[in-house]
């Protein structure tokens, strides 16, 4: 095998630190066929399916992407902006508030899991410019093996093509961390007052319960932070609930179903209420198009009447803040040695 090296390295050349902010990804365009190899890449993933190869090779390319793609091209076009796909447009301006926050004390870099632009392009980046320590945070505050243990997969499989390996800082999920949950309570604090719902839903991507019954601790972590938002809110255990979505599959997946929950509760008469979905960093598909148009639809159309959705951490102040916070941590075991 040969090693990714160096050239023209220097000793006397000072090392940097790097950070490298991974979020799930997005295809290039809403054009079917570029929707079709985003979805092939994600769900070829042994760590988002777990099924024999060959058979799930034969299921998703003669069965699922003929079917999905041209489906979720057309939802994709219905968010998209004239830069881009919502994802990377507010990942991209996050980076970029984090870089001024920085003031050089380390180089940051934006990856995707899926698409553009990759891990391995950009870990080659911070490598170029001498980063010989790095801080990766994948953008999931709660852990589940089907995004940031993909994540880390994916980081560790291009590190172990390098000749010289950085020291590595992973940072694993920070569904608790204090600075996180109060950057989520300000997001929904005035909405609460405001609207006053009878019920808030704090909705997450959900992962099929197999993952859960064979140890993946991403139920738990959800709930903790709901809890702990509720607590840092005042809020009663019965003014909200958690729920999860964008299932997939005939199997079984956490419950309750967001969907399911939009029309349970207006059955029950409940008129008014506040969801948000913590899970999602920046504001994406599932958020945009599946909460706030798609689940919003069904509560309304079941009697609901008042639906309001907060938008996702996105490039707000808070989260920069929370996410200066979390890197410094991680920051300092590298210089404090």
């Amino acid at each position: 095998m040969k090693f990714v090296g160096e050239e023209g390295f220097k000793h006397e050349n000072a090392k940097k630190i790097g950070v490298l902010i991974c979020n799930l990804g997005t295809p290039d365009s809403y054009k079917a066929w570029d929707v079709g190899r985003f979805l092939k890449e994600f769900l070829s993933d042994a760590r988002v399916v777990e099924v024999p190869k060959i058979i799930w090779w034969v299921i998703l390319n003669l069965i699922i992407l003929p079917l999905r793609s041209p489906k979720s091209a057309k939802l994709y076009r219905s968010i998209w902006t004239e830069h881009g796909s919502p994802l990377k447009v507010l990942s991209e301006k996050l980076i970029n508030k984090l870089r001024e926050r920085s003031g050089g004390a380390y180089e940051v870099e934006l990856a995707m899991r899926y698409g553009k632009p990759s891990i391995e392009s950009k870990l080659l980046k911070l490598k170029n410019n001498n980063c010989r320590e790095l801080i990766v945070v994948p953008m999931f505050p709660q852990y589940s093996g089907t995004t940031t243990g993909s994540v880390f997969d994916e980081v560790t499989r291009v590190l172990s093509k390098w000749r010289w390996v950085p020291s590595l800082s992973f940072v694993n999920g920070y569904h608790d961390d204090k600075n996180y949950i109060q950057a989520l309570k300000e997001s929904m604090e005035a909405a609460v007052k405001k609207e006053r719902p009878e019920k808030i839903i704090f909705t997450y991507h959900g992962i099929p319960k197999r993952n859960f019954d064979l140890g993946d601790p991403y139920h738990c972590y959800c709930q903790k932070t709901t809890r702990l938002v509720s607590e840092q809110l005042g809020l009663d255990e019965e003014k909200y609930m958690t729920t999860f979505q964008s299932r997939f599959g005939p199997a079984e997946w956490l419950k309750p179903y967001t969907s399911d929950t939009m029309k349970d509760l207006a059955d029950k008469g409940i008129k008014n209420i506040l969801t948000i979905a913590p899970a999602f960093s920046v504001d994406c598909l599932e958020t945009i198009e599946e909460i706030d148009q798609e689940n919003k639809d069904i509560f309304l159309e079941a009697g609901g009447e008042k639906f309001t959705y907060i938008p996702c951490l996105n490039d707000t102040d808070s989260h920069v803040n929370f996410l200066e916070k979390l890197i410094d941590k991680h920051y300092l075991l590298f210089t404090n040695k």
